[in-house]
């Protein structure tokens, strides 16, 4: 009798995932093997194979440094948030059997990851079966980050506890990661952000004295960014104001809320956390969930900050940011706007929106990050959590907009900065409409009337 059944791809993977029925069937095998033991071999070798095909943060440190390559396989909108130094980014699903060969011939391991660590083990097992020896990160690079970030605190507190042992023997005291961050900001990245950030908020009259302004972070880099310059700005600020570090969880699964209560710890950032049920509200929405879920969470965030007694919230958007939005709107709006640098609410009465990080460009907060090695979450929702690439982004219109852009900062340098001036003179006379308070005006109106009065002659 043949048990060619045992080989079952599908039946195997049902076994491994349930390890009772894994213990009764193996018992089963075992009175099996003992009559004919050559039926079962192929079944053995397959389980060992799958249960050592995973390689934990713990084991993966103690490998040594050039013994192995690190194969990350998470698309573009990801890996520009950050990858696990040292991994490049893996090939196609075609050709990622070639690419590890080349690695494993140069005597390499090859370990392959995702955001979760779930497609990376689906491709380590599929490789496998072809008989090339590869391993999945466990917990992928969301697991990778939370292990790194326990590891950052430790080291913290380890360098707390030496200075205030230093102190008291008057030697000099270590910086901590929390300090040095905040050095970089003052150092560092002073000309590319701090002062472009102090610009934005005299230039548009962003903060007065007594504001109580909630601080609305994400998670990502830009919003908590934005927190550490606002602690900064109040630090030599010559006004009194006051700060509340606003975070909404808007259904977040379990990791990327740690990721972001690990972050807001680790740059001394006093969060306030409360819920809503966003992510569940609009998941099934299938036109412009991005949209709905954008204002809802500002509803959500207005009202809370409100409740704590603010009168306006601020958000991380920054110069990229107001480009894209031009020209979203020109290409797929048909209109001419703008993302502004402050607005009154029309729904919470004496509450307004403001946007601090306007002039300060998307490379700059970047490098900032890199440069102080630190890791925050991209979108953290349903969508991206559950799509192909197991945590990609899903390919929206303001991601067409940052390939756009990036293709005319190589044809010229002043492509975006003039993009950006375009919407602050606009000459009226010389547009075939606009649209104000709810009225609409069109050129013809005033045509005859007005002659060629306030028609530049180059425009002619």
């Amino acid at each position: 009798m043949e048990w060619l059944w045992i080989y079952d791809q599908q039946c195997i993977q049902q076994l491994m995932q349930n390890k009772d029925l894994l213990l009764y069937f193996e018992s089963f095998l075992s009175i099996i093997n003992k009559r004919n033991p050559t039926n079962i071999v192929g079944y053995e070798r397959k389980v060992e194979s799958m249960s050592n095909i995973n390689i934990s943060y713990k084991e993966l440190k103690q490998l040594e440094k050039g013994s192995y390559q690190l194969l990350d396989m998470r698309d573009e909108s990801n890996t520009s948030y950050g990858m696990i130094p040292g991994a490049v980014v893996a090939a196609g699903e075609d050709e990622l059997g070639t690419q590890a060969k080349e690695y494993i011939d140069q005597g390499k391991k090859v370990i392959l990851y995702c955001t979760k660590g779930i497609f990376s083990k689906e491709a380590a097992e599929k490789l496998a079966e072809e008989g090339i020896d590869v391993l999945s990160l466990e917990g992928g690079y969301t697991g990778w980050l939370l292990s790194l970030m326990k590891e950052e605190q430790e080291n913290d507190q380890k360098t707390e506890q030496n200075n205030k042992e230093a102190e008291g023997k008057g030697k000099k005291k270590e910086l901590t990661r929390t300090h040095e961050i905040e050095k970089s900001i003052r150092k560092k990245f002073h000309k590319q952000i701090f002062s472009k950030f102090v610009k934005a908020i005299k230039t548009y009259d962003l903060v007065q004295e007594n504001d109580k302004i909630a601080i609305c972070i994400s998670g990502g880099k830009d919003s908590m960014l934005m927190a550490k310059l606002f602690q900064e700005l109040k630090r030599h600020n010559k006004f009194h104001f006051d700060l509340v570090f606003l975070v909404m969880d808007p259904g977040y699964n379990e990791m990327n809320r740690q990721i972001i209560e690990n972050n807001a710890k680790l740059l001394d950032i006093p969060i306030t956390v409360f819920e809503s049920d966003i992510f569940d509200a609009v998941y099934e929405i299938e036109k412009s969930p991005c949209y709905l879920c954008a204002r809802m969470r500002r509803g959500y965030l207005y009202s809370k900050a409100k409740e704590l007694g603010c009168n306006k919230i601020a958000l991380g958007h920054h110069y990229d940011d107001v480009i894209e939005t031009i020209l979203m709107g020109m290409l797929y709006g048909a209109q001419v706007q703008t993302m502004m640098p402050k607005l009154h609410s029309t729904n919470f009465e004496g509450m307004e929106l403001i946007r601090p990080m306007y002039l300060i460009k998307e490379s700059a907060i970047k490098a900032w990050r890199d440069t102080n090695g630190l890791h925050f979450i991209q979108c953290a929702c349903r969508f991206t959590e559950n799509c192909v690439s197991c945590g990609g982004g899903r390919g929206s219109k303001r991601d067409e907009m940052k390939e756009l852009v990036a293709q005319f900062r190589n044809t010229s340098s002043v492509i975006e900065t003039n993009i950006f001036n375009s919407v602050r003179d606009i000459n009226l006379r010389t547009v075939m409409g606009y649209h104000k308070d709810g009225e609409y005006y069109n050129f013809l109106d005033d045509y005859d009337q007005r002659g060629n009065k306030g028609v530049d002659k180059d425009k002619e």
